[in-house]
């Protein structure tokens, strides 16, 4: 049975903060500073200095997606690192965007050279990681992803998957400290695929293993 990797995609393997916030100075005349992942109180307008309120904040969000997902770049090393570890393991995308968003996301990362299944998801990833994990069988797996909260509810549903905490993004990098339910912070590509491929070689789950 082949190890399975359950990757999230935005600050993990393309890029979208930093063009999220070149979209809202352009077209919205919006201020985007984020204060490491959370974005409640990040987004000003020009106009008078006033705070964007959450429900307008998922607005924005609504309309980078998938109407400005073309801005996105790859993650250095992102791509090849995915396509090492193919050679051993089972790979999903697991990202959090809306059902009609799927088809987009899915040629969005064609176009980068990263062909693997895509699931969309909605709210706390535990539940769909754990259905993914028993559908492929129950294998060594491993999540990456740069929200906390997301490893924790991964942590609460299905505690034998190894948990790596990766934010992609530099600039939000240095504001968000190490996830306290993932087992590892790596941010660069070429040590994670290493962390990867070490859990794969084990062959033990994260509660076998002590994780």
């Amino acid at each position: 049975m082949k190890p399975l990797l359950i990757t999230d995609c935005d600050e993990v393997l393309l890029h979208m903060v930093r063009h999220f916030g070149t979209w809202l100075d352009e077209a919205h005349a919006i201020d985007f500073r984020p204060n490491g992942t959370n974005f409640t109180d990040s987004m000003r307008r020009r106009g008078d200095d006033t705070l964007v309120e959450p429900e307008a904040m998922w607005s924005y969000l609504d309309g980078f997606f998938p109407g400005e997902m073309d801005r996105q770049t790859l993650v250095p090393h992102a791509r090849e690192a995915l396509a090492a570890l193919a050679e051993q393991a089972e790979i999903v995308v697991l990202t959090n965007l809306k059902d009609h968003c799927r088809s987009h996301r899915i040629a969005q990362l064609a176009t980068h050279g990263i062909a693997h299944r895509v699931e969309c998801n909605q709210g706390g990833k535990g539940a769909p990681v754990a259905r993914l994990v028993a559908e492929f069988g129950n294998p060594v797996t491993v999540f990456v992803d740069d929200l906390e909260h997301h490893h924790e509810s991964v942590a609460r549903h299905a505690p034998g998957v190894h948990r790596l905490h990766m934010v992609a993004e530099p600039d939000i990098a240095v504001q968000a400290p190490p996830a306290p339910h993932a087992h590892a912070r790596i941010d660069d590509w070429r040590e994670a695929q290493a962390w990867i491929e070490a859990r794969f070689a084990a062959g033990l789950t994260a509660d076998a293993a002590g994780g």
